[in-house]
């Protein structure tokens, strides 16, 4: 009876209770989440007498940490929209059969990236800057961490499939179950077993493993509403090319981040020194507190958006379209407020080096000073993804970064006495452009995409709705 509800839940009742019902575990567990990465470098941090090179060291893992992520999500962000548009359209064996034929994605996924990120860890890490002294420190994380690959891509790539459900709360706790055991294990490893960054990669390990084996039994048991079974793990191409379609755009935005970051740290470096660069790990930290409960809003809209497109209910999915547009820009303009007007509040959180925050304050001004409208720009993004069209919402996504932000990052300090102003204004520049033309080609393409046949087996398109 619970999970006939859950259903029943998505194509009635007030849209705004329901959205409320999924966006809060899912805000909490993207905090979570953030708050144990956070507390994971601390750690890594103190450790005696090596803790700067070792977290150096493992800084240096990030773009390949953020390649795996994106090849999770690739499946997980593409497969679970379609899944939810397949279940509004009472077609429960087609929303398993994309379920398995993610789950078999994600495990080639998992090969390919275990064996070559392996082999080739030495060479990629020299490539991002990993020195005679970083190098020891940041292959003894990485190496360990991939051999995990396979537990990331089950947590990130089939969790979208737990909250698409309309189970929430459950979602969550994969999260909660993952991070609460990285917090117990980190101190254990690092400093009772003296294992150092060692340690801490195999704790994040058991973490995920932990997790992992949290969601399969969730995917296997009775209380799912979509099952994962063998029979639906055959992959089909007509199944699984939509969904990895869908998926590009968020694969794009993960990928792309570690290009991003290279371009900020390069520039700032050659403009303003590690000052610069400092300050800008510290507000890349705190640009995290606003887009990730975003995010999080955001997966609570789409199971809604996407159930309800698939069964043809047009107000519905416009009034859950409306509920997280209100609520992205809502959050989005109130932090906006607070960094520009306690800018030191937050950068006092990360340091206590005077120079480093007073230099923060002003460089976080500049930086955040276009941040209210990442409410528009991912919102409206996101509601492309959860109404199946990959093209365009492939297109917004790379409009932020690829097209304007890192040209950008190189090209304006040439128009700036100050270069470092420059280089940090590139990032409000952008995301008022892209927010402007995201907001636009949603508020002006949305009528027509819900008169549109909600098909589960093309890109937004597909086969007749039934009468």
């Amino acid at each position: 009876m619970a999970n006939k509800s859950s259903v029943q839940d998505m194509g009635s009742g007030s849209v705004p209770r329901l959205m409320l019902g999924l966006a809060i575990p899912a805000v909490v567990a993207q905090l979570i989440n953030m708050l144990y990465n956070i507390v994971d470098r601390i750690y890594i941090g103190h450790i005696p007498g090596a803790g700067a090179s070792a977290l150096t060291g493992v800084g240096l893992f990030l773009p390949i940490l953020m390649m795996i992520n994106a090849f999770a999500m690739l499946a997980g962000s593409g497969g679970a929209p379609r899944a939810a548009i397949a279940m509004g359209k009472n077609d429960r064996a087609q929303a398993q059969k994309i379920l398995g034929n993610c789950f078999s994605v994600l495990m080639i996924f998992a090969v390919l990236l275990t064996v070559s990120f392996y082999i080739f860890a030495p060479q990629l890490l020299r490539l991002f800057g990993a020195s005679s002294v970083t190098l020891p420190y940041a292959l003894s994380y990485a190496r360990i961490y991939i051999l995990g690959t396979v537990f990331v891509m089950v947590v990130m790539g089939l969790n979208p499939f737990i909250t698409t459900q309309g189970f929430a709360r459950f979602s969550m706790a994969t999260t909660v179950v993952g991070a609460v055991c990285n917090i117990i294990l980190d101190p254990i490893l690092i400093f009772g077993f003296g294992m150092g960054v060692r340690g801490a990669a195999v704790a994040t390990v058991i973490s995920q493993a932990v997790s992992a084996v949290w969601v399969v039994s969730f995917l296997k048991g009775r209380r799912t509403l979509l099952r994962l079974t063998l029979p639906d793990m055959k992959i089909v191409p007509e199944i699984i090319l939509p969904c990895l379609g869908l998926g590009i755009s968020t694969f794009v935005m993960l990928s792309t981040e570690s290009i991003l970051n290279i371009s900020f740290n390069s520039s700032l470096s050659r403009y303003g020194g590690d000052v610069a660069v400092g300050a800008m790990t510290i507000i890349s930290s705190c640009s995290q507190l606003i887009t990730l409960p975003i995010q999080g809003i955001c997966q609570g809209g789409q199971p809604i958006m996407s159930y309800n497109y698939g069964a043809g209910k047009k107000e519905r999915v416009k009034r859950a379209f409306i509920c997280q547009f209100t609520a992205c820009t809502g959050f989005a303009t109130v932090m906006w407020l607070l960094m520009m007007l306690m800018p030191g509040m937050f950068a006092n959180i990360f340091s206590s080096d005077a120079s480093l925050v007073e230099y923060t304050v002003w460089a976080m001004r500049i930086y955040m000073a276009g941040i209210f409208s990442t409410g528009v720009q991912v919102s409206c993004q996101q509601t492309f993804m959860a109404l199946g069209q990959a093209k365009i919402s492939l297109l917004m996504a790379c409009l932020r970064k690829l097209v304007l932000l890192i040209p950008l990052i190189f090209v304006l300090p040439f128009l700036f006495s100050n270069k470092v102003f420059g280089v940090f204004v590139a990032e409000p520049v952008s995301d008022i452009l892209a927010a402007s033309v995201t907001g636009f080609m949603l508020f002006s393409r949305l009528g027509r995409i819900l008169d549109s046949p909600a098909g589960v087996n093309g890109m937004g398109q597909g086969s007749r709705r039934d009468k």
